[in-house]
């Protein structure tokens, strides 16, 4: 994992997020763009981080005034990418480059599953791009 330099903004968030959720957040994106902020937590925490009946992300909404989404880390691109698209399932994963060498990532989901995996206005999809590039340095994710 490459190191992370947060904002004073990401780490108040942070802050806040561990005193909801009793959970320890391990990286924050802010994505202006869609109006929320995206939460990388340990594996298995999720759950916990949401709460019953998503109690923590409703409270965190309305303390933010932003959407919450909530993704557990990996180590592994692959790990990272079904966390993030997490419920669609992913069916599989090709790493390509370009002809300019950039890094291309081709994400194959059923096809029932499509609308879910790119999300109301491609929110998903958006979310899948901002942390490959963040963790992996992917330039570009694709779904197929």
């Amino acid at each position: 994992m490459p190191s992370i330099k947060l904002t004073e903004l990401e780490m108040q968030y942070i802050s806040l997020f561990e005193a909801v959720t009793q959970v320890e957040a391990v990286d924050c994106v802010v994505d202006e763009e869609c109006n929320r902020v995206i939460f990388v937590v340990k594996r298995g925490m999720a759950g916990k981080a949401i709460g019953g009946d998503g109690a923590n992300v409703k409270m965190l909404r309305r303390l933010l005034q932003k959407d919450v989404d909530i993704v557990e880390e990996s180590d592994t691109l692959e790990g990272l990418l079904r966390s993030a698209l997490f419920p669609a399932s992913v069916k599989s994963i090709e790493v390509k480059r370009d002809s300019s060498g950039r890094k291309i990532v081709v994400v194959e989901v059923p096809p029932e599953q499509k609308g879910l995996a790119i999300g109301r206005r491609g929110r998903n999809v958006k979310k899948v791009r901002l942390l490959a590039k963040r963790y992996f340095d992917v330039d570009h994710v694709a779904l197929k």
